[in-house]
Protein backbone atom coordinates (compact mmCIF):
# COMPACT_ATOMS: atom_id res chain seq x y z
CA UNK A 1 0.00 0.00 0.00
CA UNK A 2 2.77 2.46 0.82
CA UNK A 3 4.61 1.85 -2.46
CA UNK A 4 1.56 3.03 -4.42
CA UNK A 5 1.43 6.18 -2.31
CA UNK A 6 5.08 6.94 -3.00
CA UNK A 7 4.59 6.32 -6.72
CA UNK A 8 1.69 8.79 -6.68
CA UNK A 9 3.83 11.35 -4.82
CA UNK A 10 6.60 10.86 -7.38
CA UNK A 11 4.16 11.43 -10.25
CA UNK A 12 2.88 14.62 -8.59
CA UNK A 13 6.46 15.84 -8.06
CA UNK A 14 7.33 15.19 -11.71
CA UNK A 15 4.20 17.01 -12.84
CA UNK A 16 4.92 19.98 -10.62
CA UNK A 17 8.53 20.12 -11.85
CA UNK A 18 7.41 20.00 -15.49
CA UNK A 19 4.84 22.73 -14.83
CA UNK A 20 7.41 24.92 -13.06
CA UNK A 21 10.04 24.55 -15.75
CA UNK A 22 7.46 25.17 -18.46
CA UNK A 23 6.06 28.24 -16.72
CA UNK A 24 9.40 29.92 -16.17
CA UNK A 25 10.64 28.97 -19.65
CA UNK A 26 7.49 30.48 -21.18
CA UNK A 27 7.95 33.68 -19.16
CA UNK A 28 11.62 33.90 -20.09
CA UNK A 29 11.04 33.40 -23.82
CA UNK A 30 7.86 35.43 -24.36
CA UNK A 31 8.49 38.11 -21.68
CA UNK A 32 4.93 37.93 -20.34
CA UNK A 33 3.27 36.33 -17.35
CA UNK A 34 1.88 32.86 -17.90
CA UNK A 35 -1.89 32.83 -17.45
CA UNK A 36 -4.68 30.35 -17.95
CA UNK A 37 -6.01 31.44 -21.33
CA UNK A 38 -6.92 30.24 -24.77
CA UNK A 39 -7.00 33.46 -26.76
CA UNK A 40 -4.57 34.20 -29.55
CA UNK A 41 -4.03 36.21 -32.70
CA UNK A 42 -4.51 33.11 -34.85
CA UNK A 43 -5.73 29.55 -34.53
CA UNK A 44 -2.17 28.34 -33.99
CA UNK A 45 -1.63 30.97 -31.29
CA UNK A 46 -4.81 29.83 -29.54
CA UNK A 47 -3.62 26.22 -29.59
CA UNK A 48 -0.24 27.31 -28.21
CA UNK A 49 -1.87 29.17 -25.31
CA UNK A 50 -4.14 26.20 -24.63
CA UNK A 51 -1.17 23.81 -24.56
CA UNK A 52 0.77 26.18 -22.30
CA UNK A 53 -2.23 26.48 -19.98
CA UNK A 54 -2.54 22.70 -19.76
CA UNK A 55 1.13 21.99 -19.10
CA UNK A 56 1.85 24.98 -16.88
CA UNK A 57 -1.53 25.03 -15.13
CA UNK A 58 -0.42 23.59 -11.79
CA UNK A 59 2.22 26.28 -11.27
CA UNK A 60 -0.19 29.00 -12.42
CA UNK A 61 -2.80 27.73 -9.95
CA UNK A 62 -0.27 27.81 -7.10
CA UNK A 63 0.61 31.40 -7.99
CA UNK A 64 -3.07 32.35 -8.09
CA UNK A 65 -3.56 30.97 -4.58
CA UNK A 66 -0.74 33.09 -3.17
CA UNK A 67 -2.18 36.40 -4.38
CA UNK A 68 -3.30 38.93 -1.81
CA UNK A 69 -6.95 39.87 -1.52
CA UNK A 70 -6.41 43.57 -0.90
CA UNK A 71 -5.62 43.69 2.82
CA UNK A 72 -2.10 42.35 2.45
CA UNK A 73 -3.19 39.01 3.84
CA UNK A 74 -3.74 35.65 2.24
CA UNK A 75 -7.02 33.81 2.24
CA UNK A 76 -6.39 30.38 3.75
CA UNK A 77 -9.31 28.84 1.87
CA UNK A 78 -7.97 30.24 -1.42
CA UNK A 79 -4.51 28.88 -0.72
CA UNK A 80 -5.81 25.42 0.19
CA UNK A 81 -8.21 25.24 -2.75
CA UNK A 82 -5.58 26.30 -5.27
CA UNK A 83 -3.06 23.84 -3.79
CA UNK A 84 -5.59 21.00 -3.94
CA UNK A 85 -6.41 21.78 -7.58
CA UNK A 86 -2.75 22.30 -8.51
CA UNK A 87 -1.53 19.03 -6.99
CA UNK A 88 -4.36 17.08 -8.61
CA UNK A 89 -3.60 18.74 -11.93
CA UNK A 90 0.11 18.06 -11.54
CA UNK A 91 -0.68 14.35 -11.16
CA UNK A 92 -2.19 14.43 -14.67
CA UNK A 93 0.72 16.48 -16.01
CA UNK A 94 3.18 14.08 -14.36
CA UNK A 95 1.44 11.07 -15.90
CA UNK A 96 1.67 12.71 -19.30
CA UNK A 97 5.34 13.63 -18.87
CA UNK A 98 6.33 10.21 -17.55
CA UNK A 99 4.44 8.39 -20.31
CA UNK A 100 6.19 10.49 -22.97
CA UNK A 101 9.56 9.90 -21.27
CA UNK A 102 9.02 6.15 -20.98
CA UNK A 103 7.76 5.84 -24.56
CA UNK A 104 10.88 7.62 -25.82
CA UNK A 105 13.06 5.52 -23.56
CA UNK A 106 11.36 2.36 -24.79
CA UNK A 107 10.85 0.77 -21.40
Amino acid sequence: MSIEFFIALYIVAVGLAVAGVGTYLYQMIFKQEAMLRFDGASYLGSLGHLLMSFLCGPMIMLHLGWRNEGQSSLSMSGVLLSAFIAFGWSFITGLLALSVFLSILGA
